[in-house]
């Protein structure tokens, strides 16, 4: 079974061509000004159209919001017509932005315990990853991991993506061990933060498939 792809955190438009070029099935842009791989719109704006559009084979975009208002997310509709909606907020106002966008909506969940899985279908999908700890100036797996073994079991609610923490060395285990279908990466395949390794991309891509092979150990 193929194991899906999202890169996240981009900033070049010679990595999001990489990204097309490697078969990654997403792609995200970040709109959170605390994070390294802040961009623009005018920025998200160019690499959009960079590479081809969903319709013609090119990766989903995917944009990553913090606590949004509708009006945040609607300056970045105006200059690119993101596919998913990628949120670090509540329910409520996930729900709301689903309603008024019209856009597909992933919740993303840090992770403790099983009791901290989702179980509402409300949404279109989860990121599932480390909690935040204590000093986090941002949300986010931040370059953490939590215990795979607890989505092992996990009977989710809606599509979801295995973050944080993940790299080209640990993917294919992360993978096997926690059942996941889809991997989200972005410090694991750079080589500073905002700035990719087409390598490293390929790599993750490539080990990413062998975790769901039954034979791995």
């Amino acid at each position: 079974m193929k194991v899906d792809v999202k890169i996240c955190g981009l900033t070049r438009v010679e990595d999001i061509k990489a990204c097309d070029a490697l078969g990654a099935r997403w792609v995200g842009l970040v709109f959170h000004p605390a994070s390294p791989r802040f961009i623009s719109p005018e920025c998200a704006a160019a690499l959009h159209a960079a590479v081809p559009p969903p319709a013609q084979g090119g990766p989903l975009r995917v944009g990553l919001f913090v606590r949004p208002t509708y009006m945040d997310v609607l300056t970045i509709l105006r200059h690119v017509p993101l596919d998913i909606l990628q949120l670090y907020t509540d329910e409520n106002t996930a729900i709301h932005l689903k309603n008024t966008t019209g856009k597909q909506v992933w919740l993303a969940r840090g992770i403790s315990n099983k009791e901290d899985l989702p179980h509402s279908t409300a949404m279109d999908g989860y990121v599932i990853e480390a909690p935040a700890q204590t000093g986090d100036n941002r949300p986010g797996g931040l370059g953490r991991s939590f215990d795979w073994k607890l989505t092992d079991q996990w009977h989710a609610p809606a599509p979801w993506l295995l973050a944080g923490g993940l790299t080209p060395d640990n993917v294919a285990k992360a993978v096997f061990t926690s059942k996941t279908r889809a991997v989200d990466v972005s410090s694991g395949v750079e080589d500073s933060p905002g700035i990719k390794s087409t390598a490293k991309i390929r790599a993750f891509i490539k080990n990413s498939q062998k975790g769901a092979c039954a034979t791995f150990k």
